[in-house]
């Protein structure tokens, strides 16, 4: 096996996300052969002894891609201190897996979790463009110039600016939102900055993949084309 940047080796042994690798790396919570590294440094899993935390890595046998419906009340999280309930207490597989992006406590809906770096970093990362829908209902009825705010981009409270989104309005208090950016808690912070409150909110649909007949709490894994569509919409 060739050398490779180790948060790519760390990623791809299903750790963590790749962005999560390298904040570990900078903050020297990475050895190759007993030397903490720098980012960027290379190594060859097959012949180097790499350890984050200090616990050695081991090369993944095989690739696994799970589809979880999540309930409201479970973190997305491989580890919480504090003992609440992790989206790993409903599938209970013993590889190590590391979610595809998030979602809140109290958020429902579509998650993906996986040991294959590469894949996740290319569905995660916003240069890639892999949507996601989301249902959202709120306290109070809509009016047509909040829609228009959400599809055009505007200013949050916080200053950050949103991405234009697609926008489908089903009731006076329920929208359907497409957005290509993953910004923690991007929905409600949006929706907050309107003078509204969220009082549901699922993930319906992640790139090409929807929830389908997939039941709350319920997973499957993802089949080949459902995986090579996640790719194509990553790379469009």
């Amino acid at each position: 096996m060739a050398e490779e940047r180790v948060q790519k080796i760390i990623a791809n042994a299903g750790i963590c996300a790749r962005r999560k690798a390298e904040d570990l790396i900078y903050k020297g919570k990475v050895k190759v052969n007993g030397r903490v590294i720098t980012l960027g440094d290379k190594a060859d899993l097959e012949k180097d002894d790499i350890r984050v935390f200090n616990k050695k890595l081991e090369p993944v046998t095989e690739k696994k891609y799970i589809l979880l419906n999540k309930p409201a009340g479970f973190l997305v999280t491989c580890d919480d201190p504090r003992g609440r309930k992790t989206v790993f207490d409903l599938i209970r597989i013993r590889e190590k897996l590391i979610p595809v992006g998030r979602l809140d406590m109290n958020t429902e809906g579509l998650i993906i979790l996986t040991n294959d770096g590469d894949f996740a970093n290319q569905v995660i990362h916003p240069r890639y463009g892999v949507d996601k829908t989301y249902k959202v209902r709120v306290d109070r009825n809509l009016n047509p110039q909040v829609i228009n705010k959400i599809k055009n981009g505007f200013m949050l409270d916080d200053g950050y600016r949103t991405r234009p989104a697609k926008v489908s309005k089903f009731s006076q208090t329920l929208l359907e939102v497409t957005l290509h950016e993953g910004k923690n808690r991007i929905i409600k912070r949006m929706m907050e900055s309107l003078g509204y409150r969220v009082v549901e909110l699922e993930r319906v649909r992640i790139g090409r993949v929807g929830i389908g007949k997939l039941r709350r709490g319920k997973f499957r894994n993802l089949t080949e084309t459902e995986k090579a569509g996640l790719l194509k919409n990553s790379l469009a």
